[in-house]
């Protein structure tokens, strides 16, 4: 992988296969505008996708401060830096909260951030743009409200044929929850943001029947299991993900939207 200004080799680009963090990430740098030196708060930082990136952009002369309040991210993201890129440093902080020792940024950045922004998802924007410096640029990713409509309302359909009244509301409350571009457009509108964006990317999530479908990596790891802890009785959800795997063809092609927020803190004169 090149950079996109010019045609040196990238020692950290983005990973080629990883098929979900990296797309999202591909959508976040759209929008972002980087420079060398810059300052980066980057939230909800995993094992580094994009932080790994952003900090050999940056250069020697630029910070970037890779947070998760998962221990273990952190460790394995540490792990992958080694003694490489001495500016990056990951922490385990809580975005929600940040501590008052968190200085300002030019730039934060949040791939495949907003759905961990609950319960209080205005209120945690709020506390991430009061440490962006004055002229600096807030950009999100998320997968938006519409992601995987179709399996959820193929699920909802086997639910329905076998009168699962309680676990048909769980399921609803659930996709419902999921956050909007539209919601996200009004928190940045309310925050007094500049030169807001707000955009969906679509991506197709390849699949198959059966076991292809219920154990694939992807889907497996958050978005199903959020499906079965709408059943109380486990063995009952596996009778109707089984139905409803041996019915690819109904909830295909499997889109999930990339929605991207960016906007820039007023500048002070």
């Amino acid at each position: 992988m090149t950079d996109r200004t010019s045609n040196v080799t990238l020692r950290w680009p983005l990973p080629r296969h990883d098929y979900w963090s990296t797309p999202f990430a591909e959508a976040l740098l759209h929008h972002l505008d980087l420079f060398s030196g810059a300052t980066i708060l980057d939230i909800a930082s995993g094992h580094g996708i994009p932080a790994f990136y952003l900090a050999e952009q940056v250069g020697p002369t630029g910070q970037v401060l890779g947070i998760d309040v998962s221990e273990h991210q952190i460790a394995r993201a540490r792990a992958i830096q080694g003694p490489h890129l001495p500016w990056l440093r990951f922490e385990c902080l809580d975005m929600r909260a940040l501590p008052p020792r968190v200085p300002t940024f030019d730039r934060i950045t949040g791939n495949l951030s907003v759905m961990f922004f609950r319960p209080n998802r205005f209120e945690t924007v709020r506390g991430l743009v009061d440490h962006l410096k004055p002229g600096g640029q807030l950009v999100l990713t998320f997968p938006s409200l519409g992601t995987f409509d179709l399996l959820w309302r193929r699920i909802d359909q086997e639910m329905a044929a076998r009168g699962l009244t309680s676990e048909r509301k769980r399921l609803e409350a659930y996709v419902a929850e999921r956050p909007s571009t539209n919601e996200g457009r009004a928190w940045l509108d309310a925050l007094g943001l500049d030169r807001i964006e707000v955009t969906e990317w679509p991506l197709e999530v390849a699949t198959g029947p059966g076991p292809i479908f219920l154990h694939h990596p992807l889907l497996r790891g958050g978005f199903l299991d959020d499906a079965y802890e709408c059943f109380e009785n486990q063995g009952l959800a596996d009778e109707v993900m089984t139905r409803v795997s041996e019915d690819v063809p109904s909830f295909t092609p499997l889109i999930a939207q990339r929605g991207v927020l960016s906007g820039w803190r007023v500048s002070t004169v």
